[in-house]
């Protein structure tokens, strides 16, 4: 298989359509779970599309275990491509490399603003033109309102989306009527898409509570595999 159908046959693309073409660029979505659904599995899969294409995608993780995150991509990638015989595989991966950038943060040590600034040095003054920004293990009990309406006017005028994860405590009801997360709520005048993981018997189920300015809380017709955590053809 050449690399322009296996782009053209992942399933990111019914993942993106059930989203009305995906992220579009200055628009923030959020992946939502308790701990160890697949929120960084989801989150890897949508920048691995993206580095397919030929963008650049940076990766800010906010995990005491950021050491795992290449290892992340190096798994799920494998995974990817293991029954696709795609041509020129490792070379490929080597471009994938090049058009990704590795960013560490810890919560308590750095503001918003810092934060920022640090992704626009890298993106403006360094000449890293993403397409993409992948933030994974960001606590949003932790910061503020202003915090995230600030990062969606940067990704806006950068012309980035952003996808985040979010952690959702794996005990009572921690979610509001419309199956958005607690967490979240006064943030959601910034977030554009809120995607749920939900853990059943044989798979994990996605789907879809906030959709720009719907709320939708509709199952979608994707799920990933329990063992691999990829999302499943359909």
């Amino acid at each position: 298989m050449i690399l322009s159908e296996l782009i053209q046959r992942s399933p990111i693309r019914i993942f993106e359509q059930s989203i009305h073409g995906g992220l579009k660029p200055g628009e923030i979505g959020v992946i939502a779970s308790p701990t160890g659904v697949g929120k960084t599995s989801v989150l890897v899969q949508l920048a691995l599309d993206k580095l397919l294409q030929g963008k650049k995608v940076i990766h800010v993780s906010f995990s005491q275990h950021t050491q795992y995150v290449p290892v992340w991509y190096e798994d799920i990638f494998n995974e990817f491509i293991s029954k696709k015989n795609l041509e020129n595989a490792a070379e490929i991966k080597n471009d994938l490399v090049k058009n990704r950038v590795l960013m560490t943060f810890n919560q308590d040590g750095i503001s918003n603003d810092q934060i920022i600034k640090s992704l626009r040095a890298m993106i403006v003054e360094g000449g890293f033109k993403a397409d993409s920004i992948i933030i994974d293990g960001f606590d949003f009990a932790r910061t503020d309102k202003k915090s995230v309406a600030d990062f969606k006017t940067f990704a806006t005028e950068l012309g980035i989306s952003v996808w985040y994860s979010c952690s959702v405590k794996d005990e009572g009801n921690q979610f509001d009527k419309e199956n958005i997360p607690l967490v979240l709520s006064g943030f959601t005048g910034s977030i554009d898409v809120v995607i749920i993981l939900q853990p059943k018997s044989d798979h994990v189920e996605l789907s879809i509570s906030k959709d720009r300015d719907s709320v939708v809380s509709k199952s979608k017709a994707m799920k990933l595999d329990p063992r691999t955590l990829l999302i499943l053809e359909a």
